[in-house]
């Protein structure tokens, strides 16, 4: 792990990351990718997953190329219970506009919408609705 990871809590409906020790990753730009995608094939900590799933979600903000060919590793996490990883998987879905991601995106959304939520501070099928939008616009 790079740094500290806060998870939603009843004051804050979002994850926080120690972004002063993540911003020199996120500067490494494609030079990064092998690393993280190295720790997201090994890890099973959700904190973990999420650092790096933040750092890749930054990085498609700064343009960095070459995230959609990590599919296969992110693939790993489309069956996961948890709102934070299902929320950030959206989220660069969202942006990478992966083909193969658009039916575990709807999965996630039906098996969300089955069981009952198990995250009181936020709804991850509000990200997964998007992602399913962006997908069809």
């Amino acid at each position: 792990m790079y740094g500290t990871v806060i998870l939603p809590n009843k004051t804050t409906n979002y994850c926080q990351f120690d972004t002063e020790k993540l911003i020199p990753i996120i500067n490494k730009k494609e030079s990064a990718l092998p690393e993280i995608e190295k720790n997201l094939k090994s890890s099973n900590d959700e904190k973990e997953i999420l650092e790096n799933l933040y750092i890749l979600d930054r990085m498609l903000d700064n343009g960095v190329k070459g995230i959609e060919k990590l599919y296969p590793t992110l693939s790993k996490y489309n069956n996961t219970n948890s709102p934070n990883i299902q929320t950030f998987l959206a989220g660069i879905y969202r942006k990478t506009k992966i083909p193969d991601a658009f039916g575990p995106l709807f999965a996630m959304l039906i098996r969300n919408s089955i069981k009952e939520s198990n995250n009181e501070y936020f709804d991850a099928n509000e990200e997964i609705g998007g992602a399913i939008l962006d997908y069809l616009a």
